[in-house]
């Protein structure tokens, strides 16, 4: 599934999505874990740092890191992250 343009106002540089999840998020207190289905590497207009945000199954971003570029935020994905290859696609 083929993110928006923009999630949470920052631009999709790149993405990966699977209908199995990557892996999961911590829920808030008591509540069950979400699964991550999509992946996106985002930039802010007002900045030069690179964000991957982890999203559930409607492209809303559940978790997010700052890397210096697209490349660092690629090889640095976590291992939670890791239980499906993620094939990334450039907007």
């Amino acid at each position: 599934m083929t993110p928006p343009g923009h999630i949470d106002g920052a631009r999709v540089l790149a993405w990966a999505w699977s209908a199995l999840p990557f892996g999961h998020v911590a829920g808030d207190a008591g509540a069950a874990p979400v699964a991550i289905h999509g992946l996106a590497l985002c930039q802010y207009a007002d900045e030069n740092s690179v964000y991957r945000f982890s999203c559930d199954a409607q492209w809303d971003c559940v978790q997010d890191e700052r890397y210096a570029s697209v490349d660092e935020a690629r090889a640095q994905l976590p291992a939670q992250y890791r239980a499906v290859a993620a094939s990334w696609h450039a907007t």
